[in-house]
């Protein structure tokens, strides 16, 4: 029940900032096009790309390295295969959110260049995302599970980093062949996930340039 407990909590601090905004005190609601409604958006939009950009950096820069120089390979594989489908599927769901309110707010045929292009890097982070949780995730996780078998036959992989199969693959064309495609697809996941923050961190650059401090 602790991640209830923290949602719970994070969503009565929102409530209470909510409660307290301008908006609450001296804005009327005038529809689709009322300050609320508008305010409403912007906030959407900020918490989902927010969430999804310090999401991707921890994942990609961070949790994933250390998890990589401190756990068993086999042990680490595993849990890579719990978290990314997890990690893709929040992070895509963000990116949509993002894409829809940043769109509703500003419509296409009134949009300036910079904000059409604003749109985009928030389309192909989505894209990015999306391919990685259809497409790469799958065949990186059952490719995994494929080469974890022919190592669990050599007495490896309990082992931290790559050192043992490196040395077992010179000897072994089967688990050579299997690195060799398992780096391949886990290389073209890489690149996706890597395009999907770079498309983040532009927006990133645009979001700071609005801030009136």
């Amino acid at each position: 029940m602790a991640w209830l407990t923290r949602f719970l909590a994070a969503v009565a601090f929102l409530a209470i900032g909510v409660i307290f905004s301008p908006e609450t005190f001296g804005s009327k609601s005038d529809g689709l096009n009322s300050p609320t409604l508008s305010t409403y958006l912007k906030l959407a939009h900020l918490l989902t790309f927010s969430t999804a950009f310090g999401a991707a950096l921890w994942v990609t820069f961070i949790g994933g390295i250390i998890m990589f120089k401190n756990l068993p390979r086999h042990q680490f594989g595993n849990l890579q295969s719990k978290m990314f489908p997890a990690y893709f599927s929040m992070v895509g769901i963000c990116c949509a959110v993002s894409v829809a309110s940043f769109g509703y707010l500003h419509p296409w045929n009134s949009s300036s260049v910079a904000e059409k292009y604003q749109l985009g890097f928030l389309l192909s982070s989505l894209a990015f995302n999306l391919t990685n949780l259809f497409v790469f995730t799958p065949m990186t996780v059952e490719m995994m599970k494929q080469r974890h078998k022919v190592e669990r036959e050599q007495n490896i992989g309990e082992e931290v980093g790559w050192s043992k199969n490196v040395q077992v693959a010179k000897v072994n064309p089967k688990l050579a062949a299997m690195n060799k495609k398992f780096g391949m697809i886990h290389g073209l996941s890489s690149l996706a996930n890597i395009m999907a923050f770079g498309s983040l961190a532009m927006h990133s650059w645009y979001l700071a340039s609005k801030l009136n401090l």
